[in-house]
C-alpha cells in the first residue's frame, strides 16, 4: 500500500512545485482597481473590457429594491433617555385624578365631593337635551 502512495506523491510533487515557485509571482502583481456595483434585477454586471488591470465585483438585489431608499436610511434609531418629562407627567397627573378633590371617587380624600359636581352637570346636560327636543 505504502508503494502506490509514494509512486502518487513523486508524481504531484513537480506540478505542485510549479505552482508553489508561480504563485508569488501572480501575487506580487496586485490589479490597479476593484469596483464594486449594485447591480437589480437582470441587469448585466459590467466587465473590466479586457484590461487585466482591474476586478469588477457585482451584488445582485431584486428589482424592487431599486429605487428604494436603503434599509440603515429606513429604520428610525430608538430615541435616545426614554420619554419626555413633560409626557412623564401628565401620565402621573392622569394616573392620580382618581384620588383628587372632586373626582367623585370613593379613594382618596374628598373624593366624594366630586360626585354632587357630576350629578349637577348630568343633570343639565338632560333639561338642556328636553328643551332642545320639546319633550316636557
Amino acid at each position: 500500500m505504502e508503494a502506490p502512495r509514494r509512486a502518487l506523491v513523486l508524481a504531484l510533487m513537480p506540478p505542485l512545485a510549479a505552482l508553489l515557485c508561480a504563485a508569488p509571482a501572480l501575487a506580487a502583481e496586485p490589479p490597479e482597481r476593484v469596483i464594486t456595483l449594485v447591480v437589480y434585477g437582470d441587469d448585466p454586471c459590467p466587465t473590466d473590457a479586457g484590461k487585466q488591470e482591474e476586478i469588477v465585483v457585482c451584488a445582485r438585489k431584486p428589482e424592487a429594491e431599486r429605487y428604494r431608499i436603503p434599509k440603515a436610511l429606513r429604520e428610525k434609531a430608538e430615541p435616545m433617555g426614554g420619554p419626555g418629562w413633560a409626557s412623564q407627567v401628565a401620565m402621573m397627573e392622569q394616573a392620580g385624578q382618581a384620588i383628587t378633590p372632586n373626582s367623585c371617587s370613593p379613594n382618596g380624600s374628598y373624593g366624594f365631593t366630586g360626585c354632587t359636581q357630576a350629578m349637577l352637570r348630568q343633570w343639565y346636560a338632560e333639561k338642556r337635551m328636553r328643551e332642545s327636543t320639546g319633550i316636557p
